[in-house]
């Protein structure tokens, strides 16, 4: 397919953008039309751009890159996300939990120290409504779930291949599983820059509604701060058991084989069994735990219905821009761990972060290294390995669509009554505290390439 991206035009990208429009705009102008048409609106746009293609390529052509997009891209994914929703939707933190400064900045923490070993998404399922719970009483909390979601949902995903679904797809391409702990150094700065900040913002907020005569309620019978449906630890680890496992198993035979489905898109062996037992841990995760706790959790399907719906039109719509960007990836001229940095996250902020992962990860394993990190692509440096594992998993916080919790816990916000600020609000946010941090991020890559050599 690197013929096709040399010859499509830039137009057919113009869906995709209309899908990014859309998710900006319709929220804030027409609120309610969003809420019941966001199926149709997405059917619409994936449709100008599923025909014009096929007209212009053939219908087998258009079917091929469909099929890749939705059983290659769209089918683990969604399952991956459904299975982590399901089961850390059954797992609740009981007691009386009253939201302070020093309570949401532990609870923001344990997230994000969690994000690199169940996932961004397990790790802000299970934290989110804790934290939106302890602080129902609180006027002024916007900022709590988007602290959250920049540390929780996407930064602390970047230690491990479990944490963030790029860097499981370089595991499986040959980088080593903790080799991802080089990038611990700018990880440990972001973390403590944005959790000081989001302290000192809650503190300032917190004193607010203090003032203004907010207090949280009075509890007649104090109980304990513990869990509730601990049992489903174990069916989160089930979740991650079978991720790992399905970058293993390609290079263990029978299981190194797949189903043909249609031209050159085929369905793994591994990514079957994989399916197969996250559905399996999501069904016995709600057979065996009390209605209760998801009661206590307030846990509805809205969340986990809109992320499915919205990306299954962005997986659709971003096929020709992928496209082209792996045909001519290449071309930018990228050498440098700052231009890799950069434009991955870029990219990364309203693209897919896997694919753009890889598009980078080649381009950089083409450069002609004959040392650093041996990956199925070839040898990639260290140090340009490092900037765009940075830039997929941090940049993915810039926008609501950079990583799929995002929107989770967006929704999850919103149902439980925060005002959550729009798509262009939300990148005002992260244009005013998250873009600052990359570019200190860019002299740490500076001083980490000189130290390295």
């Amino acid at each position: 397919m690197h013929d096709l991206g040399n010859t499509l035009s830039i137009f057919f990208c113009i869906p995709f953008i209309g899908v990014l429009l859309s998710i900006a705009i319709f929220p804030v102008v027409k609120p309610e039309f969003w809420e019941k048409r966001q199926g149709l609106v997405m059917l619409i746009w994936s449709l100008a751009f599923l025909i014009p293609f096929a007209v212009a390529y053939g219908f087998p052509v258009m079917g091929e890159q469909f099929l890749e997009a939705i059983i290659g891209d769209y089918l683990t994914f969604i399952v991956l996300l459904f299975g982590l929703f399901c089961v850390a939707g059954n797992i609740t933190v009981k007691g009386n939990l009253q939201g302070s400064p020093k309570v949401n900045l532990i609870l923001i923490l344990i997230g994000t120290a969690l994000a690199s070993w169940i996932g961004t998404t397990g790790a802000s399922m299970v934290l989110i409504r804790p934290l939106l719970r302890a602080n129902s009483w609180r006027k002024r909390k916007t900022h709590l779930p988007i602290f959250f979601i920049f540390l929780v949902s996407n930064i602390g995903g970047a230690l491990t291949p479990v944490g963030d679904p790029p860097l499981f797809m370089g595991f499986m391409r040959g980088v080593p599983f903790f080799w991802s702990f080089h990038v611990f150094p700018i990880w440990i700065v972001n973390i403590v820059i944005l959790l000081i900040v989001a302290y000192l913002i809650d503190k300032k907020e917190y004193k607010k509604d203090w003032n203004d005569g907010l207090r949280p309620p009075e509890v007649a019978d104090p109980q304990p701060i513990r869990l509730g449906g601990t049992h489903n630890i174990v069916f989160l680890g089930v979740i991650v058991f079978a991720v790992i496992l399905s970058g293993i198993l390609p290079n263990v035979p029978p299981f190194d084989g797949a189903i043909h489905i249609y031209g050159e898109v085929h369905l793994t062996y591994a990514a079957i069994i994989e399916v197969i037992m996250i559905l399996i841990a999501a069904w016995l995760s709600f057979k065996t735990t009390q209605k209760e706790v998801r009661d206590n959790n307030e846990f509805t399907w809205g969340p986990i219905k809109e992320v499915a719906i919205l990306f299954l039109g962005i997986f659709i719509t971003m096929i020709p821009a992928l496209l082209i960007l792996k045909a001519k990836g290449g071309e930018l001229g990228l050498t440098q761990p700052w231009q890799l940095f950069w434009v991955t996250g870029a990219m990364s902020s309203f693209l897919d972060n896997t694919p753009t992962y890889l598009v980078f990860l080649t381009t950089a394993s083409t450069l002609g290294e004959t040392a650093g990190v041996l990956t199925t692509l070839g040898y990639v440096s260290p140090i340009l390995l490092i900037a765009i594992s940075c830039g997929a998993v941090f940049m993915g916080a810039n926008t609501y669509i950079g990583n799929a919790p995002n929107f989770m816990v967006k929704a999850i916000a919103e149902e439980s009554g925060v005002k959550m600020p729009s798509f262009g609000g939300y990148l005002a946010w992260s244009g005013r505290f998250l873009i600052p941090v990359f570019i200190l991020d860019t002299g740490l890559l500076f001083l980490l390439q000189r130290f390295m050599g």
